[in-house]
């Protein structure tokens, strides 16, 4: 690579690429050969001021007292969450505020604000502490032998029918990884992602275009007429609007598509007025397999036995399951790896 050493480029932020490297470069040098080197490749955590003749490291302390102070807006609690005096807290912001040209924070008493750049920062630093956490964790996992955990979040409406599978392929291709299931709460989505709270989310549709966010579609899947396997509506292969509005029907709360599912039925002169909602799939879905009421759900949704579903006459409505992670290198190795393996499968 230089003056005929032989060599290699690593990736830095990679804490198995590294420890093989380093593996091979000790077995080259035992037998007394040259030297060997080997080129890291890396985040560079600084910041080149907006001022002229200034190029200052940033201190990686600055990046946790400054998402302290953005999630409080108060220097005197994020100090103490940062265990550091308030004055030194205050000092490390005015630095990195000199830094960079402009303020980060309006401070306007018990008002204080994030400006514009503020939160464009306080985005910026969530990602590099995500990347400093899972450097950390995957150097942890792999000298101490421990298992990777995962934590994936999937919407409340999505059933496991579809994905068991799939996650049982996924650890068999990856021994050294737990994954760790979480619902999504009401509200919960990409941006609890972007926040580094889930390494991954499953979504019944895809989110807002973000250069940060990596999105895999998975499958389409048609909203169908759900009901107990000796329902009358059973027996018939194409449900007709009319017929629908003749029975009790159970609304979804948690439904995406709440309204367009409404809106649907309506324009087709079936308005349905339930008697029974729920925000609880579990809980819409017994209901129904008892043949208690009937409901709109998506087709691979189910996880109560005993219900069935039926196309219905008119409605073409569907949704695109996603897998979203965030982009670039400051995703775990092990996210990456599965995001490949969502977009490879065969879904059908």
């Amino acid at each position: 690579m230089s003056f005929a050493i032989p060599g290699e480029p690593v990736d830095g932020m990679d804490v198995r690429s590294v420890h093989a490297a380093r593996q091979s470069a000790f077995e080259h040098a035992r037998t007394g050969k040259c030297p060997y080197i080997l080129e890291m490749h890396t985040y560079r955590y600084r910041v080149r001021s907006m001022k002229p003749k200034r190029d200052r490291s940033m201190d990686i302390n600055q990046v946790r007292y400054f998402l302290n102070l953005a999630e409080t807006l108060n220097f005197t609690e994020a100090a103490r969450r940062s265990g550091v005096s308030q004055p030194s807290l205050t000092r490390a912001i005015q630095r990195l505020e000199e830094d960079l040209g402009s303020p980060l924070i309006y401070r306007d008493g018990k008002d204080s604000r994030l400006t514009a750049l503020g939160r464009d920062v306080q985005a910026e630093f969530m990602r590099i502490e995500l990347a400093l956490r899972n450097v950390r964790e995957h150097s942890e996992s792999t000298v101490l032998g421990r298992h990777r955990i995962l934590d994936i979040a999937v919407a409340p409406t999505i059933g496991p029918a579809a994905f068991a599978a799939f996650f049982e392929d996924a650890l068999g291709e990856l021994p050294s990884v737990k994954i760790n299931m979480h619902q999504l709460l009401a509200g919960e989505g990409a941006n609890e992602v972007l926040s580094g709270k889930y390494h991954a989310c499953i979504l019944p549709r895809a989110p807002r275009p973000n250069p940060k966010l990596n999105v895999v579609p998975l499958f389409r899947e048609p909203f169908l007429l759900a009901c107990a396997e000796s329902h009358p509506l059973a027996g018939k292969d194409v449900v007709s609007t009319d017929a629908i509005a003749a029975y009790p029907y159970v609304d979804r709360l948690a439904c995406e598509f709440h309204t367009e599912i409404t809106e649907h039925l309506m324009d087709h002169d079936a308005v349905m007025q339930p008697r029974f909602s729920a925000d609880r799939e579990d809980w819409v879905q017994q209901v129904v397999a008892e043949g208690r009421a009937i409901c709109i759900m998506p087709e691979r949704s189910i996880v109560v036995q005993g219900i069935v579903t039926r196309p219905v006459e008119g409605i073409s409505l569907e949704r695109e399951l996603v897998f979203v992670t965030v982009s670039g290198s400051g995703t775990p190795l092990e996210i990456r790896k599965i995001a490949q393996l969502a977009a490879r499968r065969d879904w059908s």
